[in-house]
This record gives structure tokens, sequence and C-alpha cells, in this order.
């Protein structure tokens, strides 16, 4: 694959992912939070693993770390990301995106706790960076931590958390399967969790489900930002490597902050995007190696 067809793959990704917050801000005045996301992930399911049946030899989740595989990515990557629809009944599709920034941070976090990784001083001084941009982003009141939107924020937050616990025990499980079938797997686990949340927390298909607005972005959501999003992905992975693929995040909050503004009307403050510029400093002073190493080969 060039150069110019990788970096097009990558734009397009980048957008499905980014178009994903605002579609979510649009479908939860129809739908609620949990049996939203779960419908997501049911299409996006289907579609995957019917794919994986057609295309690929080992679409089965066999042996124990394949089985530990689909679990914690059905609990962490997929349901953990209900929190995300509860936090954006509040918060703004851009604030929500922009937080997505955190997760390579945390990720290295968990990484050393679980995966025997070691960490620099300058890395430390990465992690730390990526801290002041929570404070600068969530913007917690001391003074009265339910003010505003904090709370939104906060449980944004915890689906960053999930998400990266779940990349770190995925990756700990070492799967053998191929990464498409893993991941159908992982999202229809992950969508019953949900649907059995969903009717823990009381929640009804409203009849609102047959909008066109609320069927547009479940469709949005399952089919493009999610099916077709993660097999640009690991078309992606495979060919660029997993850290130039993990700079998408950095441009996801780019996108999904000028759609909610010219589309929705949102706004987004400034030390918001301020707290977006720190945690990528800290990201770039964690993986500073392997961005001088990605700026060498694309100078070369």
């Amino acid at each position: 694959m060039s150069r110019l067809s990788a970096t097009a793959l990558f734009v397009t990704l980048a957008t499905m992912w980014g178009l994903s917050f605002p579609a979510i801000s649009v479908g939860l005045e129809y739908l609620p939070p949990l049996l939203f996301a779960a419908f997501r992930y049911d299409t996006a399911a289907l579609l995957l693993l019917g794919y994986a049946v057609v295309a690929t030899d080992s679409w089965r989740p066999v042996g124990r770390n394949n089985l530990e595989a689909v679990l914690w990515g059905g609990l962490f990557l997929v349901a953990g990301n209900g929190l995300l629809f509860i936090g954006q009944q509040t918060v703004s599709s851009g604030v929500a995106a922009i937080l997505q920034a955190l997760v390579p941070i945390v990720t290295a976090l968990f990484a050393l706790a679980l995966l025997d990784e070691r960490l620099s001083a300058v890395g430390s001084v990465g992690v730390a960076l990526g801290f002041l941009g929570i404070g600068l982003i969530v913007q917690p009141d001391p003074n009265n931590l339910l003010a505003g939107d904090t709370v939104g924020r906060l449980i944004v937050l915890g689906q960053v958390v999930s998400v990266a616990l779940g990349g770190v025990l995925v990756d700990r499980a070492a799967p053998s399967m191929e990464r498409v079938a893993m991941t159908g797997w992982a999202m229809l686990v992950g969508g019953v969790v949900l649907h059995l949340l969903s009717l823990g927390a009381g929640e009804r298909v409203p009849a609102t489900l047959a909008a066109p607005p609320a069927l547009g972005a479940v469709i949005y959501l399952g089919v493009f930002s999610t099916a077709l999003a993660f097999l640009i992905y690991f078309t992606i992975l495979e060919e660029r490597g997993a850290f130039e693929t993990s700079l998408v995040a950095y441009l996801v909050p780019l996108v999904a902050t000028a759609a909610g503004i010219f589309l929705l009307g949102e706004s987004v403050g400034l030390l918001s995007i301020v707290g977006f510029v720190v945690v990528f400093a800290g990201f770039a002073l964690l993986k500073r190696h392997a961005l001088v190493d990605l700026v060498a080969a694309g100078v070369s």
C-alpha cells in the first residue's frame, strides 16, 4: 500500500470516528443511552461476523486465549462504551472526542501494572502532562463536583479508562484468531451486556426509534463508524503498524469538534482545547522514540 493510499484511509477512518460523536448526540434525543449503544453494537457485530465467516478461516473463538480476548473486549472495549452514551447526554460531542485522546496515556499506565512494562523519567513527565490535560478538560469545581457537565465528563473519562483497560487485557490474552472475527464476537458479547444493563436501568424501546434521525444515527454508527471503520482500522494496522495507526486518536477530536460546531451549534471552551494540546504533548513525550522513527521514515 502506498503512503498516499494509507493517508486516504487514515483520513477516512478519522472522519468516520469523528462523526460518530455528533451522531451519538443526535440519536440521544430519541433513544435511551444504553439501548442506543446496544443497537450500535448489535448492527456492527452482525456485519463483522458475517464478513468473518465469508472472508476468514478462523472466525470461531477457539482456545482459552481467544475466549478471554473476546470476553475482555466485550466487557471493557464494547460494553464500557455505554458510559460514553450516558456521558454525552450532557457533554458536547467535541469535548467527548477530546477526552478520547487520553486513551493512549491511560493504556500506558495499565500496561505498567499488567504487562510489566517500564516507564522512563521522560515518560513519567508525559503521563503527568496527560493528567494535567485531564484537569483542564474536565475542569472540576472542588466546591461543587455536580456543577455544570462535570459529572458527564467524569462518566466519559470512565469510558476512557474502560477502553484502555480492555485494550491491555486483550493484548495480555494474546489472541490468535482473526482480529475482525474477534472484534465481531466482542461486539456481540458487549451488545448483550448492554441490553441487560438497559433492562436493569428500566429503559424501553421508545416509539421515537422509528424517527428518521434515530434510525439514521443507529445505521451510521453500526455500519459506518463501527463495522466499516474497523475493517479500515485493521487494514491500516496491518500495513502501517500499531503506533502510526494510534495517531488517528488525535485527528478524531478535530473532526468531531468541527462537526459539532457546524452541524449542531455546539461550542468547545478554550480550556478544553488547551487540555487537548497538553494531552498530546504528554503523548509525544511518552511515545517520543516511535515519533522520531516515524518522522525519520517519512523523510527517507
